[in-house]
């Protein structure tokens, strides 16, 4: 992990590509607000921009990144292929197509549903023919993982999956870090879960730095090696989550945080989720 001028911090994925460590998530957006939230982020400094083809507002992110009149290499954009798209051999075509643009920073399988190899082979040939600069996996287990690292022929990059401060995956972090992956967190925050936002070592620490306790939270991520996308439509939290590069935690203070880990999960998938989400075709066609 390294620092830049701006403040910013970026991890440096295993083909040597850097990706900023903290950026917007578009889950649960509409259009309109993946639009508005992905320009507020654009203005505040964010370069790091996450969708899906399952969100299915890709082609709002597409507009506020050409509104925001950055350069499109000032950005970093991630995107997910979803599992009924695995087999079309178009997949990746009609992902760029919406997002109006000719490359993906990184493009991620989202779930391990369906024929997941066959998407990750729809990854592998876009990077290899310049399409997407690297890619990677979303909410894949340890023995998933491995099934792709025993048949890829281009490694993945990153794991976006469940993690905060009560869901560590410490042991799952130490297998990555061998294979060269790099974590993303999703429910960065636990799901909104008062409990933990309200835990009192972070207002305790909140009151130390002069942060939120969200904040604190997304702070301590950071500095875990974690790459941070939390989601906001509110501008002004929009902003909070991103205020994170002028302070750093003591090593005891991260041991605190650390033994707040509770190994619980908020989201848990089941082999007939994974079937079901096979078979739903979300509408990308039909997106504003």
């Amino acid at each position: 992990m390294e620092r830049m001028a701006i403040g910013m911090e970026f991890a440096t994925l295993n083909n040597g590509l850097k990706m900023p460590m903290a950026g917007i998530g578009t889950f649960l957006l509409s259009p309109d607000e993946a639009e508005a939230s992905v320009l507020a982020a654009l203005e505040d400094g964010y370069r790091l921009i996450d969708t899906a083809n399952a969100y299915v507002n890709e082609k709002a992110v597409g507009r506020a990144m050409k509104k925001s009149g950055l350069k499109r290499e000032e950005i970093f954009l991630e995107t997910k292929l979803w599992p009924s798209f695995y087999e079309n051999d178009d997949a990746v075509d009609k992902t760029l197509e919406r997002l109006g643009t000719d490359t993906i920073d990184l493009l991620l399988i989202h779930q391990p549903a369906g024929n997941y190899v066959a998407g990750y082979r729809q990854m592998e040939k876009a990077y290899k023919e310049g399409k997407v600069k690297a890619i990677g996996l979303s909410n894949f287990n340890q023995g998933q993982i491995e099934e792709i690292l025993g048949l890829c022929q281009v490694k993945p990059a990153v794991l976006q999956t469940e993690m905060h401060p009560y869901f560590q995956e410490q042991e799952l972090k130490k297998f990555l870090s061998k294979e060269g992956m790099v974590i993303q967190a999703w429910y960065p925050l636990g799901h909104g879960d008062k409990a933990l936002l309200e835990e009192p070592l972070f207002t305790q620490l909140g009151k130390k730095y002069g942060k939120t306790n969200a904040q604190i939270i997304l702070r301590w991520h950071i500095q875990d090696g974690n790459i941070v996308i939390p989601g906001s439509k509110n501008p002004a939290h929009i902003k909070d989550n991103f205020d994170l590069f002028d302070f750093s935690f003591t090593e005891e203070e991260m041991e605190k945080i650390a033994a707040l880990d509770k190994n619980t999960r908020y989201y848990y998938s089941t082999p007939e989720m994974l079937k079901k989400y096979a078979e739903i075709v979300p509408d990308v066609d039909g997106q504003k």
